[in-house]
């Protein structure tokens, strides 16, 4: 295999024999490795195989974002439970090791975060909540930091998220062009420049397309005086504003109006990308 791009010391892209764009991780696999380089496949841990049309580059820098041994953490997991042909999906592998690395750090410094959906994910999805509620005990039995059992919430629905995927290119298109419109609605409601390459931006369009993906599959995040929802709108005012004018947008592009839990993430997607506030936790 070639190296055709170094993200990190732990992170590269390369092109396999059959000329592939794979992502490929393992401790040191890119210090001082350069474009054009033979890949040391000894170093290699892990080998993602983006998958349904997805930006390798894209995806890759979303990984870059992730230590390792998070990553790491999550694979095994989901090997354990039984979900390693899930997990080779490497968006669903990112997402989920994403969601965990943010609840450890959140864990380690004492914030603890309630999930207002328990109720309608164990209704909803009972199968995939099981298997969050296993995949939960696999990564608690792996790390020194041990996460509550309303995580397995979060899991779930990123697990429910991965069974969405469509082949439908005419849905894919309208919401490539949506999401761009809506990334330029915040450039022009902030005054500024977002940058497309960032993490922040990247996990925007990450959270963008499994709203779509509910939209399409009309299930909505939804409850009643969401508390949750409360706290976001009032913590960021500006997002919350910004979030209805995007709703607006997508009621008349996709004729779906979104419910007030879907606006209140959507704001705090919003206040997180416009200040890069994830690239510094």
């Amino acid at each position: 295999m070639e190296i055709a791009r170094v993200f990190n010391n732990n992170l590269v892209l390369a092109l396999d024999e059959a000329g592939r764009e794979v992502i490929l991780t393992g401790r040191g696999l890119g210090f001082q490795a350069r474009p054009g380089q033979v890949v040391d496949e000894t170093r290699v841990v892990r080998t993602f195989v983006p998958s349904d049309g997805r930006d390798p580059d894209h995806l890759a820098q979303l990984l870059s974002g992730i230590p390792p041994e998070h990553i790491q953490l999550v694979s095994d997991a989901l090997a354990e439970v039984g979900l390693d042909a899930v997990g080779k999906n490497p968006a669903l592998v990112i997402a989920v090791a994403d969601h965990v690395s943010f609840a450890l750090r959140r864990m380690a410094i004492g914030m603890d975060l309630e999930y207002p959906l328990l109720a309608e994910v164990r209704h909803l999805y009972a199968d995939e909540y099981a298997q969050a509620k296993a995949l939960l005990g696999a990564i608690n039995a792996r790390s020194e930091i041990l996460l509550p059992d309303a995580e397995a919430v979060g899991l779930a629905l990123h697990l429910v998220n991965a069974g969405f995927a469509t082949g439908d290119l005419s849905y894919t298109y309208t919401m490539t062009g949506v999401i761009q419109q809506m990334v330029t609605v915040i450039e022009q409601l902030y005054e500024q420049q977002l940058d497309s390459g960032s993490v922040s931006v990247g996990r925007f369009v990450t959270h963008l397309r499994y709203l779509f993906v509910r939209i399409h599959q009309h299930r909505q995040l939804h409850e009643e005086h969401s508390a949750i929802g409360t706290a976001i709108r009032q913590a960021y005012p500006e997002a919350a504003n910004c979030a209805r004018r995007l709703a607006e947008l997508l009621e008349l592009r996709l004729g779906a109006a979104l419910t007030e839990d879907e606006v209140s993430y959507l704001a705090l997607h919003i206040a997180r990308v416009t200040t890069d506030t994830d690239d510094a936790v």
